[in-house]
């Protein structure tokens, strides 16, 4: 079942591509929200395998933002004149996302101060170079500095978790060590980056292409459903 749900969701995301570059934009969205609730499902089932029960519970929170966020940046293309506010909107939604994401992670990182500045390092940097060679409103750079942090700040704590994994991350088993499922999370964690920086460059750098669309949206995907499948794999 669980592998049918990922073979469906992958399906259904491949669909959407297809769909939204053939501008159908009603059925695209219809197709991506279809999409994340499979992932949104693949964590559900996660959550209820005995894991640790406020890690498995923020994670799968995260990735119902997740699912709104995607429902929501589409929709700013079906709905043209609102199109900002939805799209800051949707944005919104993944950053609440990435926040439940980081409250999930913070408790299991050996070195936390060392990931949030060197976190900050990295987004500061990123962001440096984006509003120095592409032309961002103001109200996108004010989002894009909040959400690239909590994103870049996420993914650096994930790698630590990773490297350096803590007892009862994703087990309930009292003094339980997983090292496959900081791993596998890990993994998604610098896919969901990936994505979000290929997706910077590709809406804002004034030259928009198809290729880049669907590497931003086959990585976020993987991404996404590889933080969902973290949650399966434990001792």
């Amino acid at each position: 079942m669980l592998y049918l749900i990922i073979a469906i969701g992958i399906i259904l995301q491949a669909l959407f591509i297809k769909v939204e570059h053939d501008e159908k934009y009603v059925a695209a969205d219809i197709l991506k929200g279809s999409a994340a609730l499979m992932f949104v499902i693949v964590g559900f089932m996660g959550m209820n395998k005995g894991l640790n029960p406020g890690f498995a519970g923020r994670i799968f929170t995260g990735l119902v933002f997740g699912m709104i966020g995607d429902i929501l940046l589409n929709l700013r293309f079906v709905f043209e004149k609102q199109g900002q506010k939805i799209f800051l909107a949707g944005i919104l939604a993944f950053l609440i996302g990435h926040i439940m994401y980081l409250v999930a992670l913070i408790p299991y990182a050996k070195h936390l101060i060392i990931d949030i500045i060197t976190g900050a390092l990295l987004a500061a940097a990123l962001l440096a170079y984006i509003f120095k060679t592409m032309e961002v409103k103001m109200a996108f750079k004010i989002f894009g500095v909040v959400y690239l942090g909590a994103v870049i700040i996420m993914t650096v704590i994930a790698i630590d978790t990773a490297i350096f994994p803590q007892a009862n991350m994703f087990s309930a088993v009292p003094g339980a060590y997983n090292n496959i499922s900081p791993l596998i999370y890990a993994i998604g964690a610098l896919l969901f980056t990936a994505s979000d920086i290929v997706l910077i460059f590709n809406t804002f750098s004034g030259v928009t292409k198809f290729s880049l669309r669907i590497t931003n949206l086959s990585l976020y995907y993987l991404g996404q459903m590889l933080i969902a499948l973290s949650l399966f794999f434990r001792r």
